[in-house]
């Protein structure tokens, strides 16, 4: 009787054992993969990620469910780019997509191709700012219609792109009467006027509006009872539209926020400080898959954080910013960077012209740069920060771990010799490999119609003679020693 009972419990135990592995690994299932992009949202700015004045309780409640990344990076902090990278796996320079509202090369092929070779459906809502349309053939998704894509044909795998407008400018979605100016705390590098404090606080509200739309799409997941069979991704694309975010090679603008969940797979409420980019997010999802690896991408799969087996990706990421094509940009003002995890190098090859961009250029849809530039004229504080965005040294060197906000340069310190000029190395290095020629590759770039002289009404001849002036004056190559 004794042995009966043991050989039952026994049975019983190998028999759930069982169970849960089939539960845990669900042999033939592919998983569904949802990605949601918010639209200029500064990586911090959520209450997961330390800026608990802003209320963010679905980003916040994904967090708890998954893996987040505190240090996540786009290569360029404009929207474009930043997107094409995303779904290309390839940096901007090689993708052909470098410039904002620009395409990549005829013949690149994306994670819609990738995705759909493995028998996904692949769709997108919202906002697009990518081309050609050959490159990225989504299947377009009104955003009334996401649930009814997501269950259309169960037991087929599909891939959701979900790209929000917000929190991006002019700032008018939302509650902003939940965000009292006068209660919002200023960042370091921001000066603190009556019309900063009005901003942050339509941004905020901007960010707590999508942060509604991320929890709708948490939710039509779960309603059709695929929750625990979702790769689920949040990121915030590059930095808001403030001094050192968008169009930058500062942290502000390049750290982004990123938050994967994976019931089964990603440990719920875990925190990683690997370095990965977006171009390593494509190649992480064709191994999550199953699916073999596509030759020739400059990603790498991170899916061995996820699944905790490494606690390393990166050892360096890389930035690439380029002002001609932007609106009011710079005729010329390349940026690169190149950082570790404790340190920054950024190159400004054209270093004496000024940068410029729209919010410079009089498109000030933020309300604040003019009482910025007006009190920079009687305060210290103010003016150091208006010139200091506006004009900037060759070289910027900065300590991340005592200086986060990047507001003092070591460049030139004998303390950092041998590390500037192995960064130097490095990002010489990476720009070859890409076939990045610094103010030769901008150059190639068509001036923004809104830039005096350029654009459409430039005739070829006076085109020439205007790149041929504004690479002048520039520093020398960044060589690799």
């Amino acid at each position: 009787m004794q042995r009966r009972l043991f050989l039952f419990l026994l049975l019983s135990l190998v028999l759930t054992g069982f169970r849960v592995t089939a539960l845990e690994d669900k042999p033939g299932v592919s998983p569904d993969i949802v990605i949601v992009l918010a639209d200029d949202q500064t990586w911090n700015d959520s209450g997961c990620y330390g800026n608990r004045q802003v209320k963010t309780p679905n980003i916040d409640r994904l967090a708890a469910q998954g893996m987040r990344f505190t240090r996540a990076f786009t290569a360029t902090a404009m929207c474009a780019p930043t997107r094409q990278q995303l779904y290309t796996g390839l940096f901007p320079v090689r993708n052909g997509a470098y410039p904002n509202h620009s395409k990549v090369k005829p013949g690149t092929r994306s994670m819609v191709h990738f995705l759909r070779d493995r028998g996904y459906r692949v769709g997108l809502s919202g906002k697009k700012h990518f081309g050609p349309p050959a490159s990225f053939p989504f299947e377009v998704v009104p955003r009334a219609q996401v649930g009814k894509f997501i269950g259309r044909k169960k037991g087929e795998p599909y891939c959701l792109v979900v790209t929000s407008n917000s929190p991006h400018l002019p700032w008018t979605a939302g509650d902003a009467s939940a965000y009292d100016p006068a209660e919002v705390r200023i960042p370091p590098k921001f000066i603190d006027t009556p019309q900063t404090r009005a901003a942050l606080s339509r941004y905020y509200a901007e960010i707590t509006d999508f942060d509604r739309e991320l929890g709708e799409c948490m939710a039509a997941v779960k309603q059709h009872g695929r929750e625990e069979d979702t790769i689920f991704i949040y990121t915030s694309e590059q930095g808001a539209q403030f001094p050192g975010g968008k169009w930058t090679c500062y942290d502000m603008g390049l750290h982004v926020a990123m938050v994967v969940r994976w019931p089964r797979k990603v440990r719920a409420g875990n925190v990683t400080d690997a370095m990965v980019q977006y171009v390593d997010v494509v190649p992480t999802l064709l191994e999550a898959i199953g699916g073999q690896q596509v030759k020739g991408l400059d990603g790498k799969s991170f899916l061995g954080v996820l699944q905790g087996k490494t606690e390393k990706h990166h050892e360096m990421v890389f930035g690439v910013h380029t002002t001609r094509g932007i609106i009011n940009g710079s005729p010329c003002y390349p940026i690169r960077s190149v950082r570790t995890a404790t340190h920054k190098y950024i190159w400004n090859p054209k270093y004496t012209e000024p940068f410029r961009n729209v919010l410079i250029g009089g498109g000030d849809k933020g309300g604040y740069w003019k009482s910025w530039v007006e009190l920079a004229k009687t305060d210290e504080k103010a003016r150091r920060i208006v010139e200091g965005y506006q004009r900037r040294p060759e070289v910027e060197v900065y300590d991340l771990r005592s200086d986060p906000f990047e507001q003092k340069n070591l460049a030139g310190t004998p303390a950092l010799q041998e590390l500037e000029k192995s960064l130097r190395s490095s990002l010489a290095a990476w720009m070859l490999q890409q076939g990045d020629k610094g103010i030769e590759t901008e150059l190639e770039v068509k001036a923004h119609r809104s830039v005096s002289g350029q654009g459409k009404k430039a005739g070829k001849g006076k085109g020439k003679k205007k790149k041929a002036a504004e690479g002048k004056k520039t520093a020398a190559p960044l060589r690799a020693s």
